[in-house]
C-alpha cells in the first residue's frame, strides 16, 4: 500500500483529537505540535447564536441603504448610525431615536420584522409608499429605508412627544390642562394632514389616535404612522380590519364592507375629547361585546359642558365629529368651514413655547 503524502497526514492529524497519555511523534515536513500541554490548553469557546431580529448589537447583519437629507444621498450601513435608544414601542417593531453621523441629522428608525405574512408585506409597502410620496408639513419625512435579512429599518424625521404621552405629561404629572387654542391648533395640522392624504394620495388613514399625532419643540404637529393605510378606490377603503380597535368608528366595528373618510372622522373626535380631558372617552371594555354595546347602541361621547370650560364652538366640533349615522356625519372640508377649525388654523398659537415651558415645569417638579 502506497504510503500517504504530506497532505494527507496533515488532514489526519487536525481531525483526530490527541489522548493526554499518548505522545506524537514528529513526523516530516509538518508544522511541529503545539507544546502546551494538553490539560493546559484552552478548550474551543461555542459561539452565541445569531439574534433573528434586529437588535443594537446586531447591526451589522443588516445590509445597506440610501438616507437622503435636504436633497444629498448617501450610501449609509448601520455602522454610520449612532444609536441613541429606544424612543417607543408597536405591535411591528420598535422605535430608536439615531444619528447619520456624517450628516448630523437626528432620526426616527422604526425597526420592523418582516415575515412571509403577506398582511405585514402589505402593511410595510404601504407604509414606505406612503411617506415616500408625501411632501406635506404635517406629515413626518421619510429618510430612506436600510434593508436586512428578514426586517427592514424605515428612518424619519425626529419629533419630540406624540400627543398621548404630552396629556399624560400635562395632567398626570404637572395636574394643569391642555388649553383650547392649543388643542385648536393641533385639530387644524391634524386635519390639513388627512385632507392632503385623502386628495393627494388616495388615502385614508385608519389609525388616527393621539400616539400618532406627533410634535416638536418648535411647536409643529405632524401626522405619522400609515402602515394601515388603505388606497382608495372611489373614495371607499375596504378593509374593514385594520387600525387601533378602541377609536374605530361604529361602522367599522359593526362589520359594513365598506367605509370612506369619515371613519377618521370619528377617531378625531375621540382623540380630541381626550386631549381635553386627559382621559380615553370610554370606560374600560373587558369584552368585544361591551364595546359593540357602548359604541353602536350606545350615545356618542362628548366633552363636559357642565363647568363651561370649552367654547360652544369646540362642542359642537367634538359633536359633529361622533355622529354615529356616518352619512350624516361631516368629511373634511365640511370640518374645514367650522369655525371651531377656521378660528385656530390661521391663528399665531405658540404651540412650541407652550409646550417648552410645560417641559421646564416638569423638569422643576423633578429636582
Amino acid at each position: 500500500m502506497s504510503r500517504p503524502g504530506p497532505r494527507g497526514l496533515e488532514l489526519g492529524l487536525n481531525s483526530t483529537k490527541a489522548s493526554p497519555r499518548r505522545r506524537l511523534m514528529p513526523l516530516p515536513n509538518l508544522s511541529p505540535l503545539p507544546q502546551t500541554p494538553p490539560h493546559q490548553q484552552t478548550p474551543p469557546q461555542p459561539q452565541p447564536a445569531r439574534p433573528r431580529r434586529p437588535t443594537p448589537a446586531s447591526r451589522e447583519s443588516v445590509t445597506f441603504g440610501v438616507l437622503t437629507f435636504k436633497d444629498k444621498s448617501y450610501n449609509c450601513i448601520p455602522t454610520e448610525l449612532l444609536d441613541v435608544g429606544v424612543v417607543g414601542e408597536g405591535a411591528f417593531g420598535t422605535v430608536n431615536k439615531m444619528v447619520h453621523k456624517e450628516s448630523n441629522t437626528h432620526m426616527a428608525v422604526k425597526r420592523v420584522h418582516v415575515t412571509v405574512d403577506e398582511s405585514e408585506m402589505k402593511r410595510l409597502n404601504m407604509d414606505l409608499d406612503v411617506i415616500r410620496k408625501s411632501n406635506c408639513a404635517y406629515i413626518v419625512k421619510f429618510y430612506g429605508v436600510l434593508f436586512g435579512e428578514g426586517y427592514v429599518w424605515i428612518c424619519m424625521e425626529m419629533m419630540d412627544t406624540s400627543m398621548d404621552k404630552l396629556y399624560q405629561l400635562v395632567y398626570k404629572t404637572l395636574g394643569q390642562q391642555i388649553p383650547e387654542r392649543i388643542i385648536g391648533k393641533i385639530n387644524a395640522s391634524v386635519v390639513n394632514a388627512l385632507q392632503y392624504l385623502k386628495d393627494t394620495l388616495k388615502i385614508i388613514h385608519r389609525d388616527v389616535k393621539p400616539s400618532n399625532i406627533l410634535l416638536d419643540l418648535q411647536g409643529n404637529v405632524k401626522l405619522c404612522d400609515f402602515g394601515i393605510s388603505g388606497h382608495l378606490r372611489d373614495s371607499i377603503a375596504r378593509t374593514k380590519d385594520e387600525g387601533c380597535r378602541p377609536y374605530m368608528s361604529p361602522e367599522r366595528i359593526q362589520g359594513v364592507q365598506t367605509y370612506d373618510v369619515r371613519s377618521d372622522v370619528w377617531s378625531l373626535g375621540l382623540s380630541l375629547i381626550e386631549l381635553a380631558t386627559g382621559q380615553f372617552p370610554y370606560r374600560e371594555w373587558k369584552t368585544v361585546f361591551d364595546q359593540l354595546s357602548q359604541v353602536v347602541h350606545g350615545d356618542p361621547p362628548q366633552l363636559p359642558t357642565e363647568d363651561g370650560r370649552f367654547s360652544p364652538f369646540f362642542e359642537d366640533f367634538v359633536a359633529s365629529c361622533l355622529v354615529k349615522d356616518p352619512e350624516k356625519r361631516p368629511k373634511y372640508k365640511e370640518l374645514m368651514m367650522h369655525p371651531f377649525y377656521q378660528k385656530h388654523a390661521n391663528s399665531d398659537i405658540d404651540i412650541g413655547g407652550w409646550y417648552q415651558a410645560i417641559l421646564a415645569q416638569a423638569r422643576s417638579s423633578k429636582a
